[in-house]
């Protein structure tokens, strides 16, 4: 095939590849191998317009340097001293939290994409085509947790330039699996208002309605035991939060077992929940 071929030339050509299913023409009537094939189709087709538009790999290259550089040197004094250490000390307690922020900030992209494709046309296409429907929102999820992870790894870069020390290898693959396995849950939630909401502005808007109290409402970025009462009470049942403290126990050293199941519990209810919904708003969308 021409390394100039489109993405939809790469589904269509996928897809009579597979001559036994693209006669089916609902979910349920599609086996699991078609399934699978569908979705192995549309991640190259994603992966393919990734490549053709790398520009859209600025934010999972850029944040994670951003982000470490401006609380590490512009609040890792202040707050490393509250931790009883001083910059250092910092370092090991935000790094492992921004893992987490990553599997949410990064999430928000995959809502924002579909949108864009939805008012491009690409989605009315796909629709039109002999595919299962939970095909087109498993690609897109496989897609985005493939920049999660490669956001990740600059972040780890950059972490160790600026002196966190891995104590745990272990520990470290551990907490980017749950990151991983918390970010996929988000996205649906994201997937089901690329759908609903009109242009991708307006996700990107409720987007960052969303993360902004939950991240800064969270001890990602610094202790909650300073926080008023009532704040306190809602970082308790943030699942940012019970995703921090995990990571931290898992890299550094510390309680893991209660904030791990927490989390793994957020995971799966949400995923329960918006998924389901997520893939009826894009069966019925008109």
């Amino acid at each position: 095939m021409s390394s100039h071929a489109s993405p939809t030339t790469t589904l269509n050509e996928a897809l009579r590849a597979a001559p036994a299913i693209t006669t089916l023409p609902t979910d349920a009537r599609i086996p699991l191998r078609g399934h699978l094939r569908h979705t192995g189709a549309l991640i190259r087709r994603n992966l393919l317009w990734i490549r053709q538009d790398p520009e859209s790999m600025f934010d999972a290259l850029l944040m994670p340097v951003v982000f470490t550089l401006l609380f590490v040197y512009v609040f890792g004094g202040s707050i490393g001293q509250a931790l009883g250490g001083g910059q250092s000390k910092y370092v090991q307690y935000v790094i492992p939290g921004m893992i987490a922020m990553m599997s949410m900030t990064l999430a928000q992209g995959v809502g924002t994409g579909f949108s864009q494709d939805f008012n491009s046309g690409v989605m009315d296409r796909f629709r039109s085509l002999p595919i299962g429907r939970g095909s087109v929102l498993f690609a897109k999820i496989a897609v985005e947790l493939g920049r999660m992870l490669f956001a990740t790894a600059v972040l780890m870069i950059v972490s160790v330039l600026v002196g966190f020390h891995i104590t745990s290898w272990t520990g470290l693959f551990a907490t980017v699996g749950l990151s991983a396995l918390f970010a996929s849950s988000i996205m649906w939630v994201f997937l089901t208002l690329g759908v609903i909401l009109k242009n991708a502005q307006s996700v990107q808007a409720m987007g960052f309605l969303v993360l902004f109290p939950l991240q800064f409402g969270s001890s990602i970025f610094a202790p909650t035991t300073s926080m008023p009462g009532w704040l306190q009470a809602f970082t308790d049942y943030n699942p940012l939060s019970t995703l921090a403290d995990a990571a931290r126990g898992l890299m550094i050293g510390g309680p893991v077992a209660h904030d791990l199941w927490v989390t793994v519990a957020w995971s799966v209810g949400i995923t329960a929940v918006m998924a389901p919904v997520a893939i009826h708003k894009f069966r019925t969308k008109h």
